[in-house]
């Protein structure tokens, strides 16, 4: 390999199965002077794995703004590698704001292509990947959580997030709740010796998922819920229409205009309960 130029280097590192890491990641490992990662502690695994004298750096969302300087410091006169826990770099860890801020000094910045939970769950969950959402990790609160979901889901086909073992259930329940329990994917151990992937609706996985272990990325098919999130809404609207004592053909022609369908589908949409 040619001598590698100063810099930022992206390095995405293994998910679960040390054997992912690739030839020039290790490379690129060895050949720095300094390390920087959310857990120095899973760190020493993978140093002790390239044998890299490189000084560990410890990136968390806490002191990242502090540490930058000194980063970019390092990467002005040699080679600087940015690692996640686990995965590609900066994908729900702090590591952007580095990445940024490299981008603002002038240093270059170099990517080491590699694992990728994100990528490896969509690419074995089936659903399709040109029209997805990143969701992180989601929020923990059951209410804004399920307003994540549900604003997410309305502009893309396929949502992927990371979830904890512990958060895994009550998640995949505001999923069924919010999403009209739509086909999901459970990714777990991804790599590793009790990998798997399971699929079927998202209620079903709740309860299979009660109680677990180890690290989980989600993948949900939001097709058949964003193609009706429109008539949702007509519905919704007509709702409120009658309620605030609306008539129904006046009802029907607001409505047709404001969503765009025939006055005749808006007046088939009023709600049947009540005239």
């Amino acid at each position: 390999m040619n001598e590698l130029a100063p810099g930022l280097y992206v390095v995405a590192t293994p998910i679960g199965n040390l054997g992912d890491l690739s030839e020039r990641a290790a490379t690129v490992l060895r050949e720095a002077s300094l390390i920087a990662a959310e857990d120095t502690r899973v760190l020493r695994t993978l140093a002790r794995r390239v044998e890299t004298s490189a000084t560990a750096l410890s990136l968390t969302e806490h002191n990242v703004e502090a540490r930058i300087p000194r980063l970019l410091e390092a990467a002005r006169e040699g080679v600087v590698a940015l690692t996640s826990d686990a995965g590609t770099p900066v994908i729900a860890d702090p590591g952007g704001r580095a990445v940024e801020a490299a981008h603002d000094a002038g240093i270059p910045v170099f990517a080491v292509a590699g694992p990728s939970a994100l990528a490896a769950a969509v690419s074995v969950a089936g659903f399709g990947g040109s029209d997805l959402h990143f969701l992180g990790f989601l929020p923990r609160g059951q209410g804004e959580r399920r307003r994540r979901l549900a604003a997410a889901a309305g502009t893309a086909q396929v949502l992927v997030f990371f979830e904890s073992p512990r958060r895994l259930a009550a998640a995949l329940d505001d999923v069924a709740g919010a999403l009209d329990d739509p086909p999901a994917v459970v990714c777990r151990e991804l790599t590793k010796v009790h990998e798997e992937a399971v699929r079927g609706r998202a209620s079903e996985l709740a309860e299979r998922y009660r109680e677990t272990r180890g690290e989980c990325t989600v993948v949900v098919d939001v097709r058949g819920w964003a193609a009706g999130s429109d008539e949702r809404e007509l519905r919704a609207y007509l709702a409120e229409m009658r309620e605030a004592g609306a008539r129904r053909s006046a009802a029907a022609s607001a409505a047709a205009r404001r969503f765009g369908v025939s006055r005749a589908e808006a007046y088939d949409a009023w709600p049947e309960d009540k005239e």
